[in-house]
């Protein structure tokens, strides 16, 4: 729809025009959102609207390196829990174990870390515990 609406045309019509015309051409038939509700407009306005949902659609998150740690040292617990062999626990808590210690060495910015290095051991032993009983 990149054509101005002409001289002397009514603009209602002119635009009734443009949306049959491209309903007719198929131009409507495949948008990512048919079908779908659409967004809640009762939500209070946000001016960053179009960055969250832009970091959303991406997968990225906007927590300060401190907080996406804890939650990836969170994320490594519960892996453990899922873990099938040993060596998978050694290399879940090896791999968050190296990231702990980096960002305990260099502290990022934002909140306090308030972790440390997990002990591989200890976690052995309660993984070989609910996994043999």
């Amino acid at each position: 729809m990149t054509e101005r609406k002409p001289p002397g045309i009514d603009f209602e019509s002119w635009v009734d025009r443009q949306i049959r015309e491209a309903t007719e051409r198929g131009d409507f038939a495949h948008l990512s959102g048919l079908g779908k509700p659409l967004p809640d407009d009762a939500a209070p306005y946000d001016e960053l609207w179009w960055v969250k949902g832009k970091m959303n659609r991406e997968g990225l998150s906007a927590l300060p390196p401190t907080l996406a740690l804890r939650k990836d040292a969170e994320d490594a617990l519960e892996a453990v829990g899922r873990a099938v062999s040993e060596g998978q626990v050694r290399r879940i808590i090896t791999e968050i174990n190296e990231k702990i210690a980096t960002a305990v060495r260099r502290p990022p910015p934002g909140p306090p870390l308030n972790l440390k290095p997990f002990d591989v051991d200890e976690l052995l032993r309660d993984w070989r515990a609910s996994h043999h009983s």
